[in-house]
This record gives structure tokens, C-alpha cells and sequence, in this order.
């Protein structure tokens, strides 16, 4: 039970803290609000606690109490914000039980209330030891949530990393690849000027012979007015000696030096399409492969050439991101574009390949496990399980894959004896990828085939 001191702070009509408690006559105190509830229910002003009548309308405050009752409750609100409070806060014993249909602790008064008539109690410590194997239980689950979690965030910081990796390999490889275009370009604006200087240097010899020719002739007149003019001031005899060889000098005619045909640089020789006479004979340098791998596809042990075209087996284990597009058991790769409608044809090298296993699969396929082989693949293999697609029996050095979407058809043959090996026809819905699976593959430009 409760000890009178503590007693002495709850109202006796609604047996909590006194609110702004009042003095009857009779020296009981009430909270002021419970009193004039009272009166109004009982419809005479009498006590409470002894019934005697009270004459004052309005009791006097009871500033004393309600000093205690203050200080009481800044008390008790310390202790509990210090974590010691143990108390029951209406009346203030020990919290011992557990009431199971609140679900609160409770004291052995409560115990007794009409608020918890007929509700059956534990005693906390029982309560308490149930409750911490449930929440240990939620606390393992939870730590192993915040492990995989942590490992979760291991994994992104490697993709964070190989996107890094990734993206300045690519850059290196681009500008290797355009200085390789650079360097063509270079080469052919080298030997085009190269030829226009030759044109230049030609044509220029031509008219300097000519202008040597036209300086001579130039100098023989000069020579020959210089003669005649000397002649003409010479005396009587020896102009009348001179004079039939000196008119036979003056009259001598030479023909001028014609400028000759074509004297001139032949410019549409060297800009007439220019950029179209470049890309065409770029197209002797570069090579258009039908098909391209996709290196995020590709099963960790696979190494893919910097140009995306041939494949090899490595017995070590890149650390590549278990992204969700990449085979984990299937030694795979997927070509980088799918197809939803066309025709399309593409060879493969395989002559080095002691075995393989190639066709076409749907986007939605599985490449994560050991289920790829399940649905939606069609494919011929060697030397591998029948379960991987039609056996090819012969050694072949290509295999050609043609690929008729609309017609729903799939097409593999020898190219290098023009020899069916098998068919497959069917009806897709699905766009389809290219797939290869092989320890070394290539796969072979347009110009090749």
C-alpha cells in the first residue's frame, strides 16, 4: 500500500496530484474542479471526504498543498527523465505486474482498479525477460540486415570503382582509335599536297623552259635591232657592202612559244570531292563487325579484346561488379545490340575453339545460375552437352548465324563450304541477343565474310 505521505498529494474524489487544491471548513482539501463537480452531482455543498456541510461558496486555495504537489511532480519528473522513476504515477507504489490487456506496467493497486477488472497480470520481470528474447531475436535479424547491407554498399563502392576504371579505359581506347583516324587523315593530307607540290614543281619546270626559250628569242632581236642600228649610222660603202646580209638578219621570223595545254594546276584533282575520295578510301582501314560484345555481360573469366570483337578464356578471375546484366555460371557473353524485327547475319572464327555453343536468346533470359539452357535459346554447339543447343559433329574453322526475326527463323551454316548444319524456326516476341559461349572466339568484320 501507498504511505500516507504520498497519500497526502491525491485528491480523494479523483485520487490523482491535486489541481489547484482548496481548504473546507472542515480542513479536507479538493481539487477545486472536482469539488464543484461534486456539488453540482450531490446538489449540496458538503464534503467529500466527511460530508459536512460548507458554507463558503468558494473555498480558500490551499497554496501550501499545492506548493507540495508541485514540487512532488517536478520531483518525480527528474527522476523519471533520469531513468530511475519506478513508480506508478496515481499511486506512486512500485511497479511490480503487467497488465497483458493494456499491456503496461502496472502497480498492486492498479491491480485492484475497475479500470483493470478481470485483466490478467505478469509480473514485469517475467514480461521483461519474454519481451528480450523476442527483441533479441528482432536484433539478430536486424544486425544481419545491417551486414548485408554493409556488403551491399562494398559491392557499390566496387561498381563505383570499375564505372571509374571503365570509363577512363574507354577514353584511352577512343582516342586510340580516333588517333588512328587522326593519323589517316594526317597521312592523306600529306600525300595529297605531296602530289599538288609534284604537279606544282612539274608545271613550273614547264614554263621556265619556256620563259628560257622566250628570253633567248627576246635576246636575238635585242642583239639583232642593236646590229641594225649601228649598220644604219655606218658610211655609204660599207652600209651598201653590209646591207644584204643585215636585211636578210631583220628579216629572219621566229614563232612565239605557245603557253601549252593543261599548263595550269589541275585543282579538282585534289578538292573535287575531297572529304567523299577520303571516306572512301578510309573504308579500306576500317572494318564494320555486324555484331559487338557487350563486356557487361560477360562471365568473370572471360576477356574480351579492347575492340569488343573476339573473346578468350582467362583461368583468373577478373573483379567485375555482379551487375545484374553479367552470367555468374554460364561461361557467357551477349552481343551489345538485340533485335525485334530484320534480317540479320553474322560469322564467327571458331577454329581454335576445342568447344563452343552460340545462336541467339531473349532479353528476358536468366544469366544469373545455372538455368540460361532452360527456355528461349536457340543454338548449335560442339563438343559440349546436347542440352546447349543442335551438335555439330565436323571441325569447323567459321559458322555463320542468320537471323530472320519477322520469319521466326534462326539459321547456321559453314561458310567456308557453304554447308546447312541446322534450323531453327519458331515465333519471337521477345527481343533477341546474340550469345557465345567459347574459350576463344572472334568474331568476323562485313569485309571479311
Amino acid at each position: 500500500m501507498a504511505s500516507s505521505a504520498e497519500y497526502d498529494y491525491n485528491c480523494p474524489v479523483c485520487c490523482e496530484i491535486f489541481k489547484t487544491p482548496v481548504l473546507l471548513s472542515c480542513s479536507h482539501s479538493v481539487c477545486k474542479e472536482c469539488l464543484q463537480q461534486f456539488w453540482r452531482t450531490k446538489k449540496t455543498q458538503e464534503c467529500p471526504v466527511c460530508r459536512r456541510r460548507s458554507s463558503n461558496d468558494h473555498p480558500p486555495l490551499n497554496l501550501a498543498l499545492q506548493n507540495l504537489c508541485e514540487s512532488f511532480l517536478k520531483e518525480r519528473n527528474e527522476s523519471r527523465s533520469s531513468g530511475s522513476e519506478e513508480i506508478c504515477s496515481l499511486h506512486f507504489e512500485k511497479l511490480k505486474l503487467f497488465c497483458l490487456e493494456d499491456e503496461q506496467p502496472v502497480c498492486l493497486v492498479c491491480k485492484d482498479a475497475t479500470q483493470h477488472n478481470n485483466h490478467k497480470f505478469r509480473p514485469i520481470s517475467e514480461v521483461v525477460s519474454s519481451y528480450k528474447q523476442g527483441l533479441n531475436t528482432e536484433l539478430k535479424s536486424l544486425q544481419e540486415k545491417l551486414q548485408h547491407k554493409e556488403y551491399i554498399k562494398k559491392q557499390f563502392d566496387k561498381t563505383d570503382q570499375h564505372i571509374k576504371s571503365q570509363a577512363e579505359h574507354t577514353e584511352r581506347q577512343i582516342k586510340q582509335q580516333f588517333e588512328k583516324l587522326h593519323q589517316f587523315l594526317r597521312d592523306e593530307e600529306e600525300a595529297t599536297i605531296t602530289a599538288l607540290r609534284k604537279e606544282e614543281e612539274q608545271k613550273q619546270q614547264m614554263m621556265k623552259e619556256k620563259l628560257d626559250e622566250i628570253s633567248r628569242h627576246i635576246s636575238a632581236l635585242s642583239h639583232t635591232i642593236k646590229d641594225t642600228e649601228e649598220m644604219m649610222k655606218a658610211n655609204d660603202v660599207y652600209f651598201i657592202k653590209e646591207f644584204p646580209v643585215t636585211m636578210e638578219r631583220v628579216q629572219i621570223s621566229q614563232p612565239d612559244p605557245q603557253t601549252p595545254s593543261g599548263a595550269l594546276i589541275h585543282v579538282p584533282r585534289y578538292l573535287g570531292n575531297l572529304p567523299f575520295r577520303v571516306w572512301k578510301k578510309m573504308q579500306d582501314i576500317v572494318q564494320n563487325t555486324p555484331v559487338i560484345l557487350d563486356p557487361n555481360t560477360a562471365y568473370p573469366h572471360l576477356i574480351l579484346s579492347d575492340d569488343l570483337t573476339s573473346v578468350r578464356w582467362s583461368k583468373n578471375k577478373q573483379l567485375l561488379p555482379d551487375n545484374p546484366e553479367r552470367f555468374d555460371r554460364c561461361l557467357c557473353v551477349l552481343g551489345s545490340e538485340g533485335f525485334n524485327s530484320g534480317t540479320h547475319c553474322w560469322d564467327l572464327e571458331i577454329k581454335e575453339s576445342p568447344v563452343w555453343s552460340l545462336g541467339v536468346t531473349t532479353a528476358s533470359n536468366q544469366r544469373k545460375g545455372d538455368v540460361f539452357f532452360d527456355t528461349d535459346v536457340w543454338s548449335v554447339q560442339y563438343r559440349w552437352s546436347e542440352e546447349f543447343g543442335f551438335p555439330v559433329e565436323q571441325d569447323l574453322e567459321r559458322v555463320r548465324v542468320d537471323l530472320d526475326y519477322d520469319r521466326g527463323t534462326v539459321s547456321f551454316s559453314d561458310p567456308v563450304t557453304n554447308t546447312h548444319l541446322h534450323t531453327f524456326t519458331t515465333t519471337f516476341t521477345d527481343t533477341v541477343f546474340p550469345f557465345f559461349i567459347s574459350d576463344r572466339l572472334r568474331i568476323l568484320p562485313l569485309n571479311s565474310q
